[in-house]
């Protein structure tokens, strides 16, 4: 897991190979105008899901992991959002079988710590790390960057 401010994301473009060309992407691209919904940077290889959502009390939301993808969340406008984390090797109570057409899992454990982003930073969840998003009070408008490990 990564959290940092967007304007020190080329500290991070060695992390993994399609990371470079995510961030470079972030960076050209015009959120404020930019429809809720998934819009393909790269194909499916590096792709965007922008969303609008209510915020949730921390019990409400759940830990999810993904195989397929590295997410990078930005939020890009409204409430600070706060992420439950715990490391993937730690999850033990999951609510069913890894959906693998959805790349998700879903976790009834507590997370180990939360942390909480603001408009203009982001953070980098891979593939061993267990998060519960949009923890807060609120609305917050975000991009989530889907990256193809």
């Amino acid at each position: 897991m990564i959290f940092d401010s967007l304007q020190n994301c080329t500290l991070y473009a060695n992390v993994h190979p399609r990371l470079k060309k995510a961030f470079e992407l972030i960076a050209a691209t015009d959120w404020e105008h930019m429809e809720p919904g998934i819009h393909e940077l790269e194909g499916r290889d590096i792709y965007v899901n922008i969303m609008e959502r209510d915020l949730k009390k921390k019990g409400d939301a759940k830990l999810e992991v993904h195989d397929e993808y590295i997410d990078i969340q930005v939020v890009l406008s409204g409430s600070c959002e706060s992420f439950g984390w715990s490391e993937r090797k730690a999850l033990r109570m999951p609510q069913g079988p890894f959906n693998k057409e959805k790349d998700i899992c879903l976790f009834d454990d507590e997370p180990q710590t939360y942390y909480t982003l603001r408009p203009g930073q982001f953070t980098v969840l891979f593939p061993e790390d267990g998060h519960a998003p949009l923890v807060g009070e609120g609305k917050v408008r975000k991009a989530i960057v889907k990256v193809r490990v």
